[in-house]
This record gives structure tokens, sequence and C-alpha cells, in this order.
């Protein structure tokens, strides 16, 4: 009989335990549950705050087919007259593209960018293009007329993308944008004066222009 309470004694204390383990278990991971739930709602939020607006969006895309306008424009040019401006230019043109797909991968928009030289999504860019081109055929003196028309375009399209914005990373990549294309006004200024003629700003202020024209060619970073 002793025996027998002993061993019923130990049956006991092993279904004690076990009921134990269960509670202790099952505590855990209602704790690890409601910790991770948390980390979700963080999650969310993270990407919550990082959405962007139609506008941003749109602007975008915009400024992703202006770079390639302009570097589509002066390899034509490139091709036309063999001057390296045109090409280093050209050049530059494509890691401001590059820098703006960054952008456009990290915020999951898709890329309008066309793969053939000359084709573009958007009409008005698509026009433009076509008519750059026509007139950078007429002469070199108008190709590097139609080099600064870009440039002056695209820095105040940059300063109305800026203020309709307030991404730290957006606004970043359209500063160092803004700042490559005032050193490629000063360029195609320059190559303008030393062929005999000016250049009259057509988007840009007289004295934006101005004041960009007077002042030395910037380091616009990486």
């Amino acid at each position: 009989m002793v025996l027998m309470a002993c061993i019923l004694c130990h049956i006991k204390n092993i279904i004690f335990k076990t009921n134990f383990m269960k509670k202790i278990t099952f505590f855990i991971l209602l704790t690890i549950g409601l910790f991770m739930s948390s980390c979700s709602d963080d999650d969310n939020e993270t990407i919550q705050t990082e959405k962007l607006s139609q506008t941003e969006i749109d602007d975008l895309k915009v400024i992703r087919e202006e770079e390639k306008l302009a570097r589509d424009v002066y390899a034509y040019s490139f091709d036309v007259y063999g001057q390296n401006i045109f090409n280093n230019i050209s050049g530059s043109e494509q890691k401001h593209m590059d820098a703006v797909l960054v952008l456009l991968n990290k915020y999951g928009i898709e890329d309008p960018v066309l793969p053939n030289r000359g084709e573009f999504k958007n009409q008005t860019l698509q026009d433009l293009y076509n008519d750059l081109t026509a007139k950078s055929d007429i002469s070199l003196l108008e190709a590097l007329k139609v080099g600064a028309t870009i440039e002056d375009l695209d820095i105040n399209d940059l300063d109305d993308f800026e203020s309709r914005t307030d991404k730290a990373d957006i606004l970043n990549t359209y500063s160092k944008l803004k700042c490559g294309s005032r050193n490629h006004m000063r360029s195609y200024y320059s190559q303008i004066l030393t062929n005999g003629a000016t250049y009259t700003a057509q988007f840009l202020t007289a004295s934006e222009l101005a004041a960009i024209i007077a002042s030395s060619n910037e380091q616009c970073g990486k």
C-alpha cells in the first residue's frame, strides 16, 4: 500500500509539472506574439511614412525622362559635330538618370524610361526631343543653345519639384542634379560666347541665369 501511494504521488507530481510547463510555454509564446505584433506595427508605420504623394511620384518620373532627354539630345549633337562638350555632358546626364532610378527603385515606382535613344513615354518630352534635335541640326551654335535650353529647363523644373516634397533623400538628389545642371549651363554658355553669340533665359529669370554664369563651377558631391 505504501508503494502504491508513492507511485500515485509521483504520477501526480509529473502531471503537475507537465501542466506547469504548458502554462509557462503558453505565457512565453503569448509574450513573443505580442512583441512581434508590436514590431509589425512599427514596420507598417515606417512604410506608411515613406509613401509618396502622386505629385512626388509624377515629378520623379518626369525628371527621370527629362535627364534622358538631355542625355539623348547631347549624344545626338555629338554624333553630328563631334564636340567633346556634348559627349562629356551626355555622360554626366546618364549619372543623373542613375541617381533618379535609385529613388524609383526605393519607392517601388515603375521606371518610365524606354531603352531606345530618342523615345519617351512622356509625349511632351517626346515632342521636345524632336524639336530640339531638329534645331541642333542647323549648326553647332544652335546645338550649343539647345544644350543651354535643356539645362535652363532642368534647373527650373527642379526648383518646382523641390517645393512639392519634404523627403530628405529626394531633396538631396534634386539638389545634386541642380548643381550639375548649373555646371552644364556654365559650360554651354561659355561655348556660346566663344562662338560669337549669347543665350537668353527661357525658363529661369534673367537674374537667376546671370547669377549662375557669374559664379564658378561647383563640386556637386557623389
